[in-house]
């Protein structure tokens, strides 16, 4: 991986954490279109890079994280099934971070979900998260495991689901990413580490590269975020998810097999 490329991948990162879209699935998408090969240092940077974009969640918020011990309990409830089914899955998810062809799938089928969701519940008005919604939010946060699902999606669906209006559904997806990418670092660096792999100088420096420039990108991707949905909700994100997805599948099947 060149400084270029993961500046690239650092600006997807940053455009797409926030959004339904799957950050993951188009670090990965772009991954193969570059030639990056995705060894266990590529699968280590689109993780940690994770962690620069939801930093400026802190940044642009932290009043809210000041506010009460409350606000933390609830952010701890919906984090713990992403913890517990995280390491019990973590070896099935880490094969499916290698299969493009599930990235094109699932945004395809997110984007019918996005396209609907405000017909079903874009009336809701609701902007109380007790502690059995945010553990059901934590649940649905989990089917971001697969790629291509997109966790800010799969967690601001869940929240309208259960009641929330666009905007709370989709500033406590922006909480939840804090501990969610923190774990997920941690746990991601941990096993590289025990599996006896270490960081060079020029890995590290491209870690800090993307971590920056994710960082930057994300602060300005939020708020405009933000502002699109509470006026426009979701529709357009889902059509984007439905175009590239079988763009992808037409690629992978008509013209050559995608692969990493």
């Amino acid at each position: 991986m060149t400084d270029f490329q993961a500046i690239v991948l650092a600006v997807i990162e940053g455009v797409t954490e926030f959004l339904p879209v799957s950050s993951t699935g188009h670090m990965i998408l772009a991954s193969s279109f570059m030639g990056i090969a995705h060894d266990d240092f590529t699968k280590l940077f689109t993780i940690v890079i994770q962690l620069g974009a939801i930093l400026s969640v802190v940044v642009l918020y932290w009043k809210r994280f000041l506010q009460s011990w409350d606000f933390y309990k609830k952010l701890f409830v919906a984090f713990l099934p992403a913890v517990f089914l995280g390491l019990l899955l973590h070896k099935q998810i880490d094969r499916l971070l290698e299969s493009p062809l599930t990235v094109a799938v699932m945004l395809v089928l997110g984007g019918f979900v996005l396209i609907k969701i405000d017909d079903w519940f874009g009336h809701n008005t609701d902007t109380n998260i007790d502690y059995l919604k945010a553990l059901k939010i934590g649940f649905y946060q989990t089917l971001a495991m697969i790629p291509g699902v997109s966790r800010s999606g799969a967690t601001i669906v869940g929240g309208m689901i259960e009641g929330l209006n666009r905007k709370t559904a989709t500033e406590f997806s922006f909480f939840l990413a804090v501990p969610t990418m923190l774990g997920a670092t941690a746990k991601k660096l941990w096993d590289y580490y025990q599996d006896g792999l270490h960081l060079d100088q020029t890995q590290l420096q491209l870690l800090l590269i993307g971590n920056i420039v994710a960082f930057v990108v994300a602060m300005i991707a939020i708020k405009s975020f933000i502002n699109y949905v509470s006026h426009k909700g979701f529709k357009i994100f889902g059509y984007y998810r439905i175009i590239i997805g079988l763009l992808l599948l037409f690629i992978h099947f008509f013209v050559h097999p995608l692969s990493i």
